[in-house]
């Protein structure tokens, strides 16, 4: 007697949430010496979300995790896994997810953070389809959850003007209908660690009165490097996940990449010959919001544009690490 076969992951609901506060490029003008034609033109970012101070990346993403939830119609009691993709957990420890797991009630969960920087949501899709598809859980709430304006040097013009907060989350179940996770390619590069990090607040450089006035808890970045990684990387990893799944860009309905820079998915989308009108875009309202990005993207996405039987999504992403990765949805 033959086993049967093994459902494949797949996204069935998902939920986001963004604070109310809005920064624009003319609120960043009375910060740093920056104009709105300068942000505009090297970014395409208009204005980015601000969390509150009460608002921290644990309740912004048990929110986008509630909306996820009830979408679904799932109980926070059947919840089997909460793992959340953040670079500004509430603390270094406990993990945000276990903060989320209380506020959720999801009383039945385990929960655990992991850190890829801004490919956290497709390299969550990588846990969540390998707990699912390996029979272990039925139920992963997947939720990706940051507060950069937490990390982000106000005196910083190079910066200050490129990251928003944010939350998304998803729901993976071995499911007959929903967007299954068909494939996903990722990828690391540890010798590039210091073009994009944080130096401050780990082991390596714990907090001190020197390292505050050195302003090394804030994000710091070499922009030239950042680009040309960003996009050499997310389109190889494209190029990759299409080839594996016997894909072409024609396929392809939307295109819906890292909300970093306008600049560099405009790159992935000449490369890859994608329409614009198919590649989907929310760096003008929010700025880079790291690891929900993409799935923040992906929500307004569905909720706008409901995807065809049999369509396609491709995802990708990149971060500091350096991390990148690419997956390809369809909608079964």
């Amino acid at each position: 007697m033959t086993e049967p076969k093994k459902k494949s992951a797949k996204v069935v609901s998902w939920g986001r949430y963004l604070p109310e506060k809005i920064l624009t490029n003319a609120d960043l003008e009375k910060l740093v010496d920056t104009t709105d034609e300068w942000i505009t033109t090297r970014t395409g970012i208009k204005e980015r979300r601000i969390a509150a101070k009460d608002e921290f990346s644990s309740n912004m993403g048990a929110k986008a995790a509630q909306k996820a939830l009830d979408k679904a119609g799932v109980s926070a009691d059947e919840v089997d896994l909460i793992v959340v993709a953040t670079l500004t957990p509430d603390y270094l420890f406990p993990s945000t997810a276990c903060l989320i797991q209380k506020e959720l009630g999801a009383k039945k969960a385990a929960a655990f953070d992991f850190q890829s920087a801004c490919s956290g949501y497709v390299y969550g899709l990588s846990l969540a389809k390998a707990y699912v598809e390996s029979g272990m859980y039925k139920n992963v709430l997947l939720v990706a959850s940051e507060k950069l304006s937490a990390i982000t040097d106000y005196e910083d013009r190079s910066t200050c003007v490129l990251f928003g907060d944010g939350a998304c989350a998803c729901l993976i179940q071995p499911a007959e209908k929903g967007l299954e996770i068909l494939g996903i390619e990722m990828g690391s590069d540890g010798s590039q660690a210091e073009i994009l990090m944080q130096p401050g607040g780990g082991s390596r450089q714990p907090p001190t009165h020197a390292s505050i006035d050195a302003r090394a808890h804030y994000v710091k970045m070499d922009g030239a490097e950042v680009f040309k990684h960003a996009v050499r990387r997310m389109i190889h990893a494209c190029e990759t996940v299409l080839k594996k799944n016997k894909l072409s860009e024609s396929d392809i309905d939307w295109l819906i990449p890292h909300q970093a820079n306008e600049r560099i998915i405009d790159a992935i989308a000449k490369r890859f010959h994608i329409e614009d009108k198919k590649v989907y875009k929310t760096v003008a309202k929010y700025g880079n919001t790291s690891a929900s990005s993409v799935g923040i993207a992906l929500e307004e996405c569905l909720s706008e544009h409901p995807l065809r039987e049999g369509g396609h999504i491709l995802l990708t992403a990149f971060g500091a690490g350096l991390t990148w990765g690419a997956a390809i949805l369809k909608n079964v």
